[in-house]
């Protein structure tokens, strides 16, 4: 355990005063540990091409997402997305991963629906953290099979303004008769630019277990984003996948709009 003098050297405690300004989830892959607060709505969209090593490239839009703040601990979350390409989309954290290759992704879409639950206030070096629980049904395409994920993050912000964000995603997955579990570990650094600029640098990792044939991908991914105003950002990242199994390359830009 860190002293406490380290602790209030090293981390902002609970006391600290946050800037009111939006925060979204679509920033990076792992999500922020914030909810939107009481009457509050945020909408997210984004565009991801994902330059896949085998298959044909893969398009993801407009990855739209609702969050709406029915307390100060709990927002409702509601979304849609359509990809077509040769492969899923793995690179955005609100889009369930895919695993078809080969065949042909052709075009498919599904709705998501979930809740996300703020647990504590950083305190400290204790982290300040949320949950966030979903689920994904096909609205079209030839898979038929829903989806639930369930997210643990947590994160740190430094006595230098930056943010230290990390997270765990466990979902549940299925290509043809093979059912499997899909666990995707990632961490982030946010480093404020002035007062509208943020840069980030991010790995990720995406990984199934009990598949038939198991998949493995992993990517690093900077990105940085632009406050318009405190209730609007636009943003965007690019990453590499650092393994055989990952796509060459990928890009996302994307807004976030709060109410």
């Amino acid at each position: 355990m860190l002293p406490s003098a380290n602790a209030q050297f090293l981390f902002l405690g609970s006391e600290s005063s946050e800037e009111d300004e939006i925060e979204t989830d679509r920033d990076s892959f792992t999500p922020s540990t914030t909810v939107v607060g009481e009457g509050r709505f945020v909408f997210e969209s984004a565009y991801s091409f994902i330059d896949n090593r085998d298959v044909s490239e893969t398009h993801s839009y407009p990855e739209i997402v609702g969050r709406y703040g029915i307390s100060e601990n709990i927002e409702l979350r509601f979304g849609w997305n359509y990809e077509v390409g040769g492969a899923g989309n793995p690179i955005s954290g609100n889009v369930p991963e895919e695993f078809e290759e080969g065949a042909g992704l052709e075009r498919e879409s599904r709705v998501l629906y979930g809740a996300k639950f703020f647990l504590a206030e950083q305190e400290g070096w204790m982290p300040e953290s949320s949950v966030i629980l979903q689920g994904y049904t096909p609205t079209s395409g030839e898979a038929n099979d829903s989806s639930v994920s369930a997210s643990y993050v947590f994160g740190w912000e430094l006595a230098n303004s930056w943010v230290w964000d990390s997270a765990l995603r466990y979902s549940t997955g299925s290509l043809d008769e093979d059912d499997f579990n899909v666990w995707s570990p990632s961490t982030v650094i946010k480093i404020p630019i002035g007062e509208r600029w943020k840069a980030h640098a991010e790995y990720f990792g995406v990984y199934t277990e009990g598949r038939e044939s198991e998949s493995s991908q992993y990517f690093f991914s900077p990105g940085i984003h632009y406050l318009v105003t405190p209730n609007f950002e636009v943003g965007t990242r690019v990453g590499w996948g650092l393994n055989n199994q990952a796509p060459n390359f990928f890009s996302n830009v994307g807004v976030g709009l709060r109410y």
